[in-house]
């Protein structure tokens, strides 16, 4: 079963290349850091500011690419964690029909931050990276 999880922090350290996001529990206590890329972090506190980049970024080309292609994203889902990487994909709804695409998470927030999007957190995963100390 998927958990309602929501963005809670960003941490941005432009001197190094590792950022974090937190994820927090919607309906509950438990949270967790994801650690992501300088550009996604940007990406991801940009669309949290309301900021429009000059140029399309490559999480807008795709918001395009699926609004064109007539879907909607419905829900982001963080479904595994494997060597301390989590997987993620993209639920979208096009036709009448549920078409899932692979993603990081990163890439998948910063894409679903600026419109409200869920995001959903297996079960399995939230107890693995809950119960794991940041590396």
């Amino acid at each position: 079963m998927a958990v309602r999880m929501e963005l809670s922090r960003i941490f941005i350290r432009e001197l190094k290349d590792l950022q974090f996001i937190e994820l927090q529990e919607v309906d509950g206590e438990r949270s967790f850091p994801i650690a992501i890329g300088l550009p996604e972090a940007q990406a991801i506190e940009r669309r949290l500011k309301g900021i429009e980049p000059p140029r399309p970024q490559t999480h807008d080309l795709l918001a395009a690419a699926i609004e064109s292609l007539g879907g909607r994203l419905e829900q982001i889902v963080i479904h595994d964690l494997t060597d301390n990487t989590f997987f993620a994909r993209l639920i979208v709804k096009q036709n009448g029909r549920e078409v899932e695409i692979d993603s990081r998470p990163s890439d998948a927030i910063a894409l679903g931050v600026a419109n409200n999007v869920p995001i959903l957190v297996e079960e399995k995963v939230l107890e693995a990276a809950s119960s794991e100390e940041p590396t």
